[in-house]
């Protein structure tokens, strides 16, 4: 069942499917057998295990969304006694109570070949440096990569975020190659990079970047900046961490790990499943989770499934990279308006992926600001030529959302760089 067996990931889609069957057929009995709150919910819509022969009888399952995880805080979906788990992460609980993920040896092992896989697609073997910069701790991250890169056999530093110098000099002395953080982080370490001239001692050919929402624009800023390729790479805490999905070098869409979890795409409003090239909400059961199995997720991501033959041989359907999530997402008179809008227009009119969304409520009405950090060669400018570039994207802006905000263009280094997560934005609608 490891990452090194190359025919899971090829596996004829008949024959992937009877597997994602099989083991989702034991999973549901698992979990209504172990867990009196999906039992409850279960009993609750009239469904049994003997109900789910199949994929096909997935949608006959209730969802189960974040405010079920407080609910049940913080061991009610646990589906293991205590005594076989021998991790938990967390989620950082900034909009309520964490979420803790319980994990097995067995649902760790399966993790960390699902974050092999991911680097491997890169192109990483024994002979590669991989340098994790994600947050360790209760936090995913770093765990997740760390050990998917042990399988991968690559040499692993395991430097975690910050103390941006020192990763540097690591990255130039040790030959780092893969680089594995937050696309954020990758960006600062970037801009320090060439500020510093380290950018000259540097080896890498690869990066892999998640944890937060990103453009395009940036992905290819990073990688003109860095000079490697950078991947995209997608998970959550509920249902491990990073490796649910990951790019190949194709990069048309991360291939979901479809052996470990099973995929769909819903109406957010109606609930309905919707087909395959559908955008909506995306949903996921983990089939193979011992300690804390998901059935039915939603993760409030937006997205689009692609079942379409990739190019690279892996059979396991492709996700986008998500549109905006709901939690994310700001409603600023009455429009929705997701940040990776308001970044890709500004990476494609030349500016930098440093900037600040402010959101108040003046007289009853939303006021919109962002902050722009200029790049170093606008601060020669007159006051009417960097009106004239506020302007610019101000009208960009708004034809991009439909709605004005006002810009302005602040001096280099003005806004705090981030480490870890990205913080974009303030909306002090929220502390009234």
């Amino acid at each position: 069942m490891g990452y090194y067996q190359k025919e899971i990931e090829t596996m004829p889609r008949e024959e992937l499917r009877k597997l994602q069957s099989e083991r989702l057929v034991a999973q549901v009995k698992h979990v209504y057998e172990n867990v009196p709150y999906y039992k409850q919910k279960m009993d609750e819509k009239g469904i049994t295990p003997d109900d789910i022969k199949s994929v096909d009888d997935l949608h006959k399952l209730p969802f189960i969304s974040k405010a079920d995880l407080r609910e049940s805080y913080p061991y009610g979906l646990l589906a293991k006694p205590l005594k076989d788990c021998v991790r938990i992460h967390s989620t950082s609980g900034t909009t309520g109570k964490r979420v803790v993920a319980f994990y097995t040896q067995h649902d760790i092992d399966l993790w960390e070949d699902c974050c092999a896989r991911a680097i491997m697609a890169t192109g990483a073997t024994k002979e590669d440096v991989c340098q994790v910069c994600y947050g360790y701790g209760l936090f995913t991250g770093g765990a997740g990569l760390h050990g998917g890169s042990h399988k991968a056999g690559c040499l692993t530093l395991p430097m975690s975020s910050g103390n941006t110098e020192r990763q540097l000099q690591f990255m130039s002395d040790l030959g780092t190659t893969v680089l594995c953080c937050t696309p954020s982080y990758a960006a600062y370490i970037a801009e320090t990079a060439i500020e510093t001239g380290a950018i000259n001692n540097i080896n890498l050919r690869a990066g892999i970047f998640g944890a937060e929402a990103w453009t395009e624009e940036m992905r290819h800023d990073i990688e003109s900046k860095l000079g490697i390729k950078a991947y995209d790479i997608y998970g959550l805490t509920e249902l491990s961490g990073p490796g649910v999905a990951f790019e190949c070098s194709e990069q048309h869409g991360m291939h979901i790990n479809e052996d470990h979890f099973i995929a769909e795409i819903i109406d957010p409003v109606t609930e309905e499943v919707l087909p395959y090239g559908s955008k909506g909400e995306l949903v996921f059961t983990s089939i193979t989770k011992e300690a804390f199995p998901m059935i039915r997720y939603r993760t409030k991501d937006i997205c689009v499934l692609n079942a379409e033959p990739c190019a690279c041989g892996r059979t396991h359907i492709r996700m986008a990279k998500p549109m905006g999530r709901s939690d994310d997402m700001l409603i600023i008179r009455g429009v929705n308006v997701f940040p990776s809008q308001i970044e890709s227009v500004l990476l494609s009119n030349g500016m930098p992926a440093n900037y600040r969304i402010i959101v108040d409520r003046v007289n009853n009405t939303d006021t919109f600001d962002i902050d722009v950090e200029m790049p170093v060669d606008f601060m020669s400018d007159t006051v009417s030529d960097i009106d004239k570039k506020e302007k610019q994207l101000v009208s960009a802006l708004k034809s991009m959302l439909g709605i004005m905000a006002k810009v302005h263009l602040v001096a280099p280094k003005t806004i705090t760089r981030s480490e870890g997560k990205a913080v974009r934005i303030i909306d002090k609608r929220n502390l009234y």
